[in-house]
């Protein structure tokens, strides 16, 4: 039997259970949870907002603008990221840390590509910066050059993530790499000699040997080439 809803008692607002307060971490955390299950293009302030039962101008008391949403929610996958054990070689335990980096990058592209527009400012991204600057004075790089060298290396994480995680099945990089070959075996070697004999060994190596490699380069680098030392302050 239906309620006669004349008959019903009006239920105060008092009544009702309270809201949850809104907060920095309350709509990051609800913005982390639309992004896993429907990917950062839903993740929206008039989506969140919704989420929350309330208005979208709510939530810029909290959040600056939606770009400052998606730098929180780097920021709060970097503090759930997996952190190296402490033993082995500082070089080992920097790969493992920048590796850990990357991977969380590949798992959310659209995340990485922001990050490569955006810089990251929030607490977990600086204490990833502390580690990483802790780990190359460890390995006796300068301060003044891990200063500058430090950007390089995220850059460089960021932008492999992006590439390599186009699709996450892979067929993206498959097919890349059979037109890069295709068009590398019909160089011309009269024009293009050098390019025609390494064509192969411009494509062989997995993505992680290449990535490792890659940063063993910058690391390298690093340790044997020092800051210019009358290089000022950048004022931009």
């Amino acid at each position: 039997m239906v309620a006669d809803p004349r008959t019903r008692t009006p239920q105060s607002r008092r009544d009702r259970p309270a809201k949850p307060a809104l907060s920095r971490e309350g709509i990051v955390d609800h913005a982390l949870a639309i992004l896993q299950k429907e990917g950062l293009g839903k993740v929206t302030m008039r989506r969140i907002a919704s989420a929350l039962d309330t208005g979208p101008a709510s939530l810029y008391v909290y959040v600056r603008d939606t770009e400052d949403l998606h730098a929180q929610i780097l920021d709060a996958l970097i503090g759930r990221m997996p952190r190296p054990s402490g033993r082995g070689p500082w070089r080992e335990r920097l790969h493992e840390l920048l590796g850990s980096y990357g991977e969380l990058l590949s798992l959310y592209p659209e995340i990485a590509r922001m990050a490569l527009a955006a810089q990251p400012l929030g607490v977990h991204y600086f204490t990833l910066v502390e580690s990483v600057l802790d780990l190359l004075a460890e390995g006796g790089i300068p301060d003044e050059t891990a200063a500058w060298g430090i950007d390089m290396l995220f850059a460089s994480v960021t932008a492999s993530a992006v590439e390599h995680a186009a699709n996450a099945d892979g067929d993206g990089d498959a097919e890349r790499l059979v037109m890069m070959a295709a068009a590398l075996a019909v160089a011309s070697e009269s024009t293009h000699p050098r390019t025609l004999r390494l064509g192969n060994q411009m494509l062989a190596g997995t993505g992680s040997e290449r990535f490792r490699w890659g940063l063993d380069v910058l690391i390298n680098g690093l340790l044997h080439t020092p800051r210019p030392a009358s290089a000022p302050p950048r004022d931009d």
